[in-house]
């Protein structure tokens, strides 16, 4: 634990927000040079709004801040940075068509009479990347646009921490993030605040927050419901905060019967991303894919959905399904597969239509007339269903998905597939930026699914939930996908190195 200085960096005071509806009410907040400060709250609670206020993105309604002692109202992200606060959003905000070594540096770029220094500018780069692990595997001319989001995601935290500030904003940093890259980003976050910096850090991951966070505030609704060490809040204690309930205790895996192979995956390959990856789903499983960032497992889910065509190898949906390749997702779709891509606001969302738009789209036949006449009450209906079952928190259908938190825009993605029948379900990070409750609903969902004899493939970052729900879990390592084990047949210890074991060939 820091010891801190007695005089707080930041200070906030009476901070007030309101969209259609209160975001905030009357938030304090204090935090102290060298402390990891955790910012906790189920979704919507208020967490996103408040950090985009104290880096500039958005401006309160009431209250009042203070930096260093001096009043602070920055008039937009880049008066923020100035005063020495930086963030990283949950959401990416990367420019795709520019270089790593642009993003880094976007603006701040070496030059010399108006004229980029290509030289120093990649060697800042390879230095910024290094704080995260990507200086060997990632060339900084590299084009952001070609690398997976994991990768884009360790690419803009590099470019905040290669700032020199007073206060850093951490908004799930480590939502695609596996374990050892998660490591290189602690040890570089105990650094900083042995420098002093300030962090405020913000995920739904409690192991996480147990490991770098000092203090705790909680939001529930866009109060304060509490505020207080972090070595004195027991988990129970934060999700009764959270949810003011009592915890319900519930194990997410469930025993099953498995059916016939309903997904058979043969030689998928994809020149530098994949090589030869074979396995197959049985009805009414579970399949985990666990590996590093760059791995190869969304571009494996991309590649057999048709998002991406495959040089080589073929998929088989169903007992009685042909060999085939997909080189559109069109054609998955109407094979019987589904898929939840790991980026939702790029891949899975029309982000300035309203809820119904988004839930519906691509199963509107379900509900149209032959003449193609949309029956509206049939539609409305069928959307409140599915965002009820996963409990989408909204004003109404017609508010826009750009409105809601990132995890009530990962339940729109969610319960737009709940309406379609699909015998394969390909789920990429489906509990990214969600909070506890949220992830339970989908543990819930995924065995749900299961039950009903679809089968079911399952990527996440987060190594535990793998190992908690999933009957078998693949692993994939540069590329290859090189051990499955089956359940009870694994430790997190095995996984991990064969995790890391295709990198030292």
């Amino acid at each position: 634990m820091s010891a801190f200085a007695s005089q707080p960096v930041l200070r906030v005071r009476g901070v007030c927000k309101s969209y259609a509806a209160p975001v905030l009410s009357v938030v304090d907040l204090d935090l102290r040079p060298g402390e990891v400060h955790a910012l906790i709250g189920a979704n919507g609670a208020g967490k996103s709004t408040l950090s985009k206020i104290i880096s500039g993105l958005v401006s309160p309604d009431a209250g009042d801040m203070l930096l260093a002692g001096r009043p602070y109202a920055p008039r937009g992200k880049i008066d923020a940075e100035q005063h020495g606060v930086h963030i990283v959003q949950q959401e990416l905000n990367l420019v795709p068509t520019l270089s790593v070594a642009e993003n880094l540096f976007l603006n701040r770029l070496p030059h010399r009479w108006g004229i980029v220094r290509g030289k120093i500018l990649r060697q800042q780069a390879r230095e910024a990347l290094r704080l995260v692990g990507l200086a060997d595997t990632v060339d900084p001319a590299t084009p952001v646009s070609a690398l997976g989001i994991g990768q884009q995601q360790l690419v803009e935290i590099a470019a905040a921490l290669s700032h020199e500030c007073r206060v850093l904003i951490l908004d799930e940093p480590t939502a695609t993030l596996t374990d050892p890259q998660i490591d290189l980003l602690f040890e570089h976050l105990q650094r900083l605040r042995t420098s002093g910096v300030a962090v405020i850090y913000i995920s739904h991951r409690m192991d996480e927050l147990r490991r770098i966070a000092d203090q705790a505030t909680i939001l529930r609704d866009g109060n304060v419901v509490c505020t207080a060490a972090m070595s004195e809040l027991s988990g129970e204690q934060i999700v009764q905060f959270l949810t003011g309930k009592e915890v319900q205790r519930e194990s997410h895996h469930r025993a099953r019967q498995f059916g016939a192979a309903a997904l058979r995956v043969s030689n998928l390959s994809r020149a530098g991303l994949l090589d030869g990856v074979s396995f197959e789903v049985r009805a009414g499983e579970i399949f985990g894919i666990a590996g590093l960032v760059g791995s190869g497992r969304t571009e494996l889910l991309r590649a057999i959905f048709g998002a991406d065509v495959a040089d080589d190898g073929v998929v088989t949906v169903g007992a009685a399904g042909r060999p085939r390749r997909f080189r559109r997702p069109r054609d998955a779709v109407r094979a019987g597969l589904a898929m939840i891509p790991e980026d939702r606001r790029h891949h899975g969302l029309l982000l300035p239509q309203p809820i119904l738009t988004n839930v519906t789209l691509g199963n509107l036949r379900r509900f149209a007339s032959r003449l193609g006449r949309i029956y509206k009450r049939r539609e409305r209906d069928a959307t409140q269903q599915s965002c009820d079952a996963m409990e989408v928190q909204c004003r109404g259908l017609e508010q826009r998905v750009d409105q809601l938190s990132g995890g009530n825009q990962q339940k729109i993605v969610l319960a737009r597939w709940l309406l379609r029948d699909a015998a394969v379900y390909l789920f990429d990070e489906p509990t990214r930026g969600i909070d506890v409750s949220a992830k339970a609903r989908v543990y819930r969902l995924l065995n749900d699914l299961a039950a009903q004899g679809k089968a079911v493939v399952f990527v996440s970052s987060e190594l535990r939930e793998l190992l908690e729900i999933c009957d078998r879990i693949g692993v994939m390592s540069a590329g290859r996908l090189l051990s499955v084990f089956p359940r009870g047949k694994w430790t997190q210890e095995q996984i991990l190195h064969v995790a890391l074991s295709g990198y030292s060939r």
